[in-house]
């Protein structure tokens, strides 16, 4: 592919989609490090007129990764919905933004659209949208899914509780649980990220955080974040797991940096359906986050936002429950900025939701990044106005063991003041019951971890 167009009496010359995906990208640390980023604001712009001219059907035919060499183009290729690709082919990227943008379009509208694009599709028109666009097009987007219980509903802003400890610490983790708990964190999953990653240790953090479920009645499910492998053997020996985890790429030779393929998910798949604690049929946790291809130097000159687009296409396949990008954990080599996190995570939070996704976002950074909680406070505020699924806490908004900076407990608490959004139903009634929570806001008992405590 060979495109060109004059800005300002200069000519600016394209020679592949790759070349125009990227630098039409807004800034971003990790292009510049790949050395695909635009060199400057008139050949970013240049990019997107060019970008904007293209059709669906030119940037089909041209694919970045072939079906034939890689596993997760041809998931993606594999899902398309072809009558419905047949109806849109024609239009141009810029057709494509007027559509999802129009108020003559709802929510259920881009879900059908969604289904006949592919997740470059998704990211070109992501890249023409500004930061306003992302929100508005997000917030028509409901996209429910049911585990042990449903989230997703419009005016819920739902939450993981990731009680993390950096010995995994049964009892040590069970204190920080019950603290998000008494604050009304945890509705979408507990979620504890294993410091000890074999089969004995990740029994154990299920079948306590399984115990504390069922101790108080609590309307959520559980997971433990470690390598799908040493959960699949921990669910083979009775683990009591609600939905299986796994870190997810847009290449095929980033998801085997991370020791996975399409046969070992399908292996997983077949487990958590068969031998999962869940009576929903939505039993997977997908996490992914912009950049993690160029860590593992599996990028092939495509742009990072693409790449977290095929994740997202790469993940529709098998209907999860949960997905979340964690915007900002890898650092500012890939997201320099707060201006890049906050852009990164509404583009995110968009593509997966184009993509039917129940997408939330870890809210989060690290701390030799220019960016700090107050950064974090905005992102989260905006999200919360898209329509976010979930967001996810930790306390005091420091993670103990993986060392990163994102939402506390009592910040997810204040946005659902602030917006009016709230817990899903069936929590926000255990909340009722537990005395935490009372017509729609926290009674003078939140935040007292020891209710739990004085009630084994």
């Amino acid at each position: 592919m060979f495109k060109q167009t004059t800005l300002l009496g200069r000519t600016y010359q394209f020679h592949s989609l790759k070349e125009i995906l990227a630098k039409a990208n807004e800034d971003r640390s990790g292009d510049q490090l790949a050395g695909i980023a635009a060199e400057s604001m008139k050949e970013r712009m240049a990019a997107k007129v060019v970008l904007a001219d293209l059709t669906l059907a030119d940037i089909r035919n041209y694919p970045l990764l072939s079906a034939e060499e890689d596993e997760v183009s041809r998931v993606i290729e594999e899902n398309v919905q072809e009558s419905t690709y047949a109806v849109v082919k024609d239009w141009t990227v810029a057709d494509l933004r007027e559509y999802i943008l129009s108020d003559l379009q709802s929510g259920t509208d881009l879900l059908t659209l969604g289904e006949g694009l592919t997740s470059e599709m998704i990211a070109a028109v992501t890249k023409l949208m500004s930061n306003l666009d992302l929100i508005q097009a997000a917030s028509k987007i409901e996209v429910l899914t049911t585990c042990q219980t449903q989230i997703g509903q419009k005016g819920v802003l739902a939450s993981r509780a990731q009680p993390n400890h950096p010995s995994d610490h049964l009892k040590g983790m069970r204190a920080s649980l019950y603290e998000a708990l008494s604050y009304g964190i945890g509705d979408a999953v507990i979620g504890i990220n294993p410091v000890i990653d074999t089969t004995d240790n990740i029994f154990a953090l299920l079948s306590e955080t399984k115990e504390i479920i069922d101790q108080f009645s609590i309307p959520t499910q559980n997971c433990v974040l470690s390598h799908v492998t040493s959960q699949m053997r921990a669910i083979e020996k009775g683990a009591p797991a609600d939905m299986i985890f796994q870190s997810l790429a847009g290449t095929q030779a980033g998801n085997e940096s991370f020791g996975i393929s399409v046969s070992l998910i399908e292996e997983a798949n077949a487990l958590i359906q068969q031998k999962g604690t869940a009576t929903g049929s939505n039993r997977w946790y997908f996490e992914t986050g912009q950049g993690s291809e160029l860590s593992s130097e599996a990028h092939f000159d495509i742009d990072q936002v693409t790449l977290e687009a095929r994740c997202y296409g790469f993940a529709k396949k098998y209907q999860p429950f949960l997905v979340n990008t964690v915007v900002g954990f890898i650092g500012p080599e890939y997201l320099y900025n707060s201006k890049q996190v906050i852009r990164a995570g509404l583009e995110d939070h968009f593509m997966g939701k184009m993509h039917g996704l129940p997408m939330g976002v870890d809210v989060c950074y690290t701390n030799h990044m220019d960016a700090d909680q107050n950064d974090m406070d905005n992102l989260s505020m905006l999200l919360t106005s898209a329509g976010v699924n979930f967001v996810i806490g930790v306390p005091m908004a420091d993670d103990c063991m993986l060392n990163y900076q994102s939402l506390s407990y009592h910040d997810i608490a204040t946005l659902r003041n602030i917006s009016g959004a709230k817990p899903t139903p069936v929590f926000e009634k255990w909340l009722e019951n537990q005395g935490i929570m009372w017509n729609g806001s926290l009674t003078n008992l939140a935040g007292n971890p020891t209710l739990f405590l004085n009630k084994r």
